[in-house]
């Protein structure tokens, strides 16, 4: 896989089926042989795989389906049509799709989304309301650069499902994934890695096929995996230039094989394939907020302000209302409904929302004269009015319609979505089985009470 003259996992498989003579049952008699015969022949991984020991999957479990969702970061809904993922657009045609995207929750951020997709919450209810942001309650930051934080299970709300999974007796396992690294709810996966973006696509590939050569008793049943192209080169570039069309194909290339490599396992694979959000061409220099207002005794990170009394939220709000068009100011309590940005602290007072592809922060750099944005692309924007905004959404197995096309839904719909494919029952979630029901091939009504 990736290099010369190593052999797949799957054609060992079959290869061995094969000189045995017995068919794909004997070949899972000895899937674990295979699965430790297959390491052997790769390099070992610049990333170690951790493994929590859950115990064996329930019995109950072992029949149920397994669900792969991969997340390629960034991943425009357009993208595939426009840069010929030739894989992605397969997938539609076998499978299930969103023509026209599935909306991120706001701010079309990764870590809050990602979250979002895991959880069925939304941001302002699990509690990643940011890439980085402060919680005024324990006087400390978030931040997504510092495995501190990111690993502190006490930072996230929500049950994730590998967490909901784990506590009904099924393993899961999480090949990168925001939050999979930290212990939510006193649980881990069964089977993880502590981030590292060096690791070879084909070798996320390959790990994932070792999980899924597993015995039956520690086969993971939801597995995630992530890619963090084409977003880099989305920012870089932006959106519309050729390096991003090349980072498209070669993420395409990675879903391409692992639909060849999950195909001889002959195992109920449901492959979902989303991203987080989409991705704009950055338009104009930076908005530095404390052109306009005294923020100099706020907490602030990035665009997000966090006043020190009601009276300077209150001074800052008046000051901001109206100072420019690129971006409107709100009072936390009085953020637009659908963009469920109200409920939580963490969201800071008052709220400035980017009114365009702009972008926004609430002071300078610490070189004051570089008013020029370093990236040409840029998200994070309210996604129900910027369509650029809007993420990918393919899914293909045995669950899924072949062909079927969805409206437009919200990212939190996945959450249900997965959970009743597994049959693994739920709590109360934002997110809801309805939009999605039409895609399955035994549509089901859903359990959940109506979202507001």
């Amino acid at each position: 896989m990736g290099e010369k003259g190593l052999v797949s996992s799957t054609s060992i498989v079959v290869q061995l089926g094969s000189l045995a003579g017995a068919g794909m049952r004997r070949v899972r008699r000895i899937s674990a042989a295979v699965a430790w015969l297959y390491l052997a022949l790769q390099p070992p991984l610049s990333a170690q795989v951790i493994h929590v020991d859950h115990g064996p999957n329930a019995l109950a479990q072992r029949s149920k389906p397994y669900v792969i969702v991969v997340s390629l970061d960034g991943f425009r809904y357009d993208y595939a049509a426009k840069y010929h993922a030739k894989n992605l657009l397969a997938l539609a045609k076998s499978g299930a799709s969103a023509p026209q995207g599935m909306i991120p929750s706001f701010p079309s951020l990764t870590f809050p989304n990602h979250y979002s997709i895991v959880t069925g919450l939304y941001p302002e209810h699990h509690g990643i309301v940011a890439n980085n942001f402060y919680d005024p309650v324990r006087k400390q930051r978030y931040r997504s650069a510092d495995a501190a934080t990111v690993e502190d299970g006490s930072w996230y709300a929500g049950v994730p499902l590998w967490v909901l999974a784990e506590k009904q007796g099924m393993r899961s396992a999480c090949f990168f994934w925001p939050a999979s690294e930290a212990e939510i709810d006193g649980m881990r996966p069964s089977y993880y890695l502590h981030y590292n973006p060096t690791v070879p696509g084909e070798k996320r590939i390959g790990q994932v096929i070792q999980w899924l050569l597993l015995p039956p008793a520690d086969r993971p049943h939801f597995i995630t995996l992530y890619y963090s192209e084409p977003d880099h080169t989305g920012h870089e570039a932006g959106p519309e230039s050729p390096e991003t069309g090349e980072a498209v194909r070669q993420v395409d290339g990675l879903i391409g094989k692992l639909v060849a490599e999950l195909k001889p396992l002959r195992l109920p694979v449901d492959l979902i394939v989303v991203s987080d959000h989409g991705m704009a061409t950055v338009e104009g220099n930076w908005m530095d907020l404390d052109h306009f207002a005294d923020l100099s005794q706020f907490v602030t990170v990035g665009s997000l302000l966090y006043a020190p009394s009601e009276g300077a939220a209150s001074r800052a709000y008046r000051q901001l209302q109206g100072a420019s068009d690129k971006f409107v100011v709100y009072r936390r309590g009085e953020v637009p409904v659908h963009l469920h940005f109200q409920s939580n602290l963490r969201i800071g007072d008052p709220v400035v929302i980017p009114s365009g592809p702009y972008m926004v922060r609430a002071h300078a750099s610490e070189k004051p004269e570089i008013v020029q944005p370093d990236v040409k692309g840029g998200h994070g924007y309210d996604p129900q009015e910027m369509k650029s905004m809007r993420a990918i959404f393919f899914a293909v197995g045995p669950d899924f319609r072949a062909g079927a096309m969805v409206e437009p839904f919200e990212n939190v719909d996945v959450y249900p979505l997965i959970a009743r494919i597994l049959g693994l029952p739920i709590g109360a979630v934002d997110g809801r089985l309805a939009p999605l029901q039409g895609i399955l091939r035994q549509p089901q009504s859903s359990d959940l009470p109506p979202k507001d």
